[in-house]
């Protein structure tokens, strides 16, 4: 299989893409994108060009290599392990065109190159409004008050010291941006997986319950029924949420991801943890919480992150990221190379629970056959399937379908625009389609 070209636009072409969008085109970034498809398929043309001889004589299996015959590198040679230079095309990127500002946008992490349910740190999805920033956490404080004197008996500022000698708790949790998949609302805008489900990543978080520091503040509960985050970045991104959450014991404030301190880029020192909700919830940088008796209607509440319906209403507090599933290898920009077995591979996720189930079609949705869920199936949080495919060389459609232990399934672009429209940004769980060509290239595609 010919893994899928991401990095197709340079800066020259995110102009272009920028004008053309202004016309309502988007020929430069399809030509940039076959462009660079060919480009990729150039070094195995030239290996099939110098097939193994006849005899059956290997030079890679006759003759020793160099790392056979020497010493290899020093140990430690780099005090942070690196991955390795044959690795280097994968890497979260920037969609071209996307936004006007680099600080205020989106890096997508690259799902068709991962394995099991894990993100690594250095590959986590990032979504700034106003860039990301090195904070000293020497200097770091988490303050903790309520709207009025009777909510919080006892408001605290805590240390990053302070916090990390708290009891701990480590969970995995997915993380996905409400904008995920957005592009896709109308048609099938993006190539890749990359860039049409890449807001999404898995990682092992740990960090103090934020109910554990409201008892030692002395949070009332019975008129305390919202929470609100704040970020100590410019945009002082600032989230509702409700006190029902906090109860349950799941929402943690974090300082640890994947055994090591958060990266700069997820918010270290600080950030909320806040399982099955929508990314901006996750407040990074955080430094404030207040407790109140409503919801605060703050401007990333009001004017971002509301769902435009049919109807022209603006639909508000619909945090909770849906059952969704996505199937990231065979996927739009690979090409397979011949005829024969396959593994269809995939994540499924749901943020109200368990992934319960995932079925696969390769046919386009007329028939299904039930992956397998590899463990551990875990609570809010990634779970991969697989599914064994022989592969005919005839065109083929390859989807995948969630449930969840609620009993949710997810829904096809049909069912979902019946209810939501076309026009809206943010909640696309519309089950994905990849068209296998006869050439063995993988496109993008919706099913009307």
């Amino acid at each position: 299989m010919i893994k899928a070209p991401e990095n197709f636009v340079d800066a020259a072409g995110v102009r272009q893409v920028f004008a053309e969008a202004r016309s309502g085109r988007r020929d430069f970034i399809r030509q940039a994108f076959a462009a660079a498809g060919a480009a990729a398929t150039a070094p195995l043309a030239l290996a099939a060009a110098d097939p193994v001889s006849a005899d059956g004589g290997d030079p890679h299996i006759l003759n020793l290599p160099a790392h056979s015959l020497g010493l290899g590198q020093p140990v430690a040679t780099d005090g942070y392990g690196n991955p390795s230079k044959f690795e280097a095309n994968v890497q979260r990127r920037r969609s071209p065109g996307l936004t006007q500002t680099t600080q205020a946008s989106v890096s997508f992490a690259p799902l068709q190159s991962l394995f099991g349910i894990v993100t690594p740190s250095g590959l986590h999805f990032e979504r700034h409004h106003q860039g990301w920033w090195d904070v000293d956490p020497s200097k770091h404080r988490l303050m903790i008050n309520g709207s009025d004197a009777n909510l919080v008996k006892t408001p605290r500022v805590f240390t990053m010291d302070e916090l990390m000698r708290l009891p701990s708790v480590s969970r995995f949790h997915f993380i996905e941006c409400g904008a995920n998949t957005g592009m896709e609302w109308g048609n099938a805008a993006v190539p890749t997986c990359q860039y049409t489900h890449g807001m999404l990543s898995c990682s092992e978080f740990t960090g103090v319950p934020l109910r554990t520091l409201f008892e030692l503040c002395g949070v009332d509960y019975k008129r305390g029924r919202f929470v609100l985050g704040e970020g100590a970045d410019g945009s002082s991104m600032t989230r509702t949420l409700p006190m029902e959450l906090v109860e349950s014991g799941e929402v943690f404030v974090a300082y640890g991801q994947n055994g090591e301190m958060l990266r700069p880029e997820n918010g270290y020192p600080l950030r909320l943890v806040v399982p099955g909700v929508q990314g901006v919830s996750w407040v990074k940088y955080l430094r404030r919480i207040e407790v109140g008796d409503k919801p605060y209607g703050s401007k990333d509440e009001v004017l971002h992150y509301a769902d435009l319906m049919p109807d022209g209403r603006h639909r508000q507090y619909t945090s909770t990221q849906e059952c969704k599933s996505v199937v990231t290898t065979p996927s739009g920009g690979q090409v397979l190379l011949d005829k024969g077995y396959y593994n269809i591979t995939g994540l499924a996720w749901s943020g109200k629970g368990k992934v319960k189930r995932v079925d696969v079609s390769t046919d386009g949705g007329r028939n299904w056959r039930s992956a397998r869920l590899e463990t551990p199936l875990l609570s809010k949080c990634l779970s991969r399937f697989n599914l064994d495919w022989v592969w005919n060389g005839k065109p083929a459609m390859i989807q995948s379908r969630a449930m969840d232990d609620t009993g949710y399934v997810q829904p096809t672009y049909q069912q979902l625009r019946k209810v939501r429209g076309s026009r809206s940004i943010y909640h696309n769980n519309a089950v994905q389609t990849w068209l296998v060509q006869e050439s063995g290239e993988i496109k993008n595609v919706q099913l009307a």
